[in-house]
């Protein structure tokens, strides 16, 4: 079972909001508005994906990286190194 499971309707519900905005987003290119209107709307859209990421990290800290480290040993350390590659893949974003 994923860290996500119980949240997984809600994350669907925020990615359709999210992929809702991005058609928005289309569709002022297509009616070429103005830059910074369409500038806003995609720190909106990179604002409400971070979120998501920042959730299923926090989900992924709670459950999976916690029950591998009471479990402790190699599979702890691989728990916690994939968090922390993840942790960096956010930053560099």
């Amino acid at each position: 079972m994923t860290g996500y499971s119980l949240s997984r309707d809600d994350y669907l519900r925020r990615l359709r909001r999210i992929e809702g905005q991005v058609r928005g987003l289309q569709g002022m290119v297509e009616r070429d508005e103005y830059c910074i209107d369409v500038l806003t709307q995609v720190a909106s859209v990179t604002k409400a994906l971070q979120g998501v990421a920042l959730g299923l990290l926090d989900e992924h800290v709670r459950h999976c990286v916690r029950d591998a480290v009471e479990v402790g040993g190699a599979e702890a350390d691989a728990k916690l190194d994939e968090a922390m590659r993840a942790v960096e893949r956010l930053l560099r974003t």
